[in-house]
């Protein structure tokens, strides 16, 4: 059963909120291709600062929050399409091809080669155009109204902080890619490779992850 991730409503902003990753970015310019024009993108933003956004909350292809506003309580949903297994299963390759990019999931991190190997596999880790669609229930005459961007970019810092948010809203978890990185760890040297280095790869990836699980072990006690 997947789990859903639950975030605290975000505190009231006076200055604009940088998105520094470029998972972020490129999700950011997904969410400013959906406004209507740069005044409604304008007050999106001033809105999703505004501390008046209730609680995240992010499953595999869905994501909700309530907007507060002058008019009322209305509630933002959206969607996205969700890799299947076979995309799954290939990004779960590349993130294994080093103990480094393991870690860096386990960090929220994103390193930039994984997006650039999981695209030549077919993966496409950021939502984009079509992909994106997001609802109100205000009743705007527009298709995607400030509610629903502001939420996008409460969305986007979120996913902006932590690589694993984007990959679980894709429907890859990151406990789901972790557990498919250990089974999938090699018992034997391949073919060409030595023993020695084929048991060092494993070594290495193994320590990762261990070390990693540990130290956010304490940190949730």
């Amino acid at each position: 059963m997947r789990k859903a991730l639950t975030f605290a409503r975000e505190p009231h902003r006076r200055g604009m909120v940088r998105v520094e990753s470029w998972w972020g970015r490129a999700f950011l310019r997904a969410i400013e291709e959906l406004a209507y024009d740069d005044n409604q993108l304008s007050g999106a933003r001033s809105l999703a600062r505004s501390g008046r956004i209730g609680g995240l909350v992010v499953e595999a292809g869905r994501f909700a929050a309530a907007v507060d506003d002058e008019r009322g309580l209305w509630t933002v949903s959206g969607t996205v399409p969700v890799l299947d297994g076979d995309s799954v299963a290939a990004l779960s390759e590349v993130l294994g091809a080093s103990a480094a990019r393991a870690e860096a999931l386990l960090v929220g991190e994103l390193p930039l080669d994984v997006a650039e190997h999981a695209e030549e596999a077919g993966v496409e880790l950021v939502p984009y155009g079509d992909e994106l669609v997001v609802t109100c229930t205000c009743g705007h005459w527009h298709a995607v109204c400030g509610h629903s961007l502001a939420v996008l970019h409460q969305l986007c810092w979120t996913v902006d902080r932590d690589a694993s948010v984007l990959l679980h809203l894709r429907g890859a978890e990151r406990e789901q890619l972790l557990g498919r990185l250990r089974s999938d760890l090699p018992q034997q040297p391949d073919e060409g490779q030595t023993g020695e280095a084929a048991r060092d790869q494993v070594d290495d990836v193994e320590i990762a992850l261990d070390a990693v699980l540990r130290a956010r072990h304490l940190l949730e006690e």
